[in-house]
């Protein structure tokens, strides 16, 4: 139950960050894309640095441990980012 729940509490709170940071408007997401406005970047490379900081503290803890990674297939990689990015595209268009 915590497995699930606990993911879903910090998915809220980092949703609602989000929000009150005025990251969720059109023009600031545009802006990103222009080059003009690089709150959105900033922001969320703050969370990757201190999300990854978090993770390896606890992992030398030993508090938590690192599954292992499954190999990857890059064909339906590819083909899934262009279908996304094409999708991306064609929505802000």
């Amino acid at each position: 139950m915590t497995t699930v729940v606990l993911p879903l509490v910090f998915g809220v709170f980092f949703g609602f960050a989000l929000n009150k940071a005025g990251l969720t408007k059109y023009h600031k997401i545009v802006n990103v894309f222009r080059f003009t406005d690089l709150a959105v970047l900033k922001f969320m490379m703050t969370a990757l640095v201190v999300s990854m900081s978090g993770l390896y503290a606890l992992r030398g803890l030993g508090l938590i441990e690192f599954p292992n990674v499954p190999a990857t297939y890059i064909v339906g990689n590819l083909v899934g980012g262009l279908i996304f990015g094409v999708g991306m595209a064609l929505t802000g268009y």
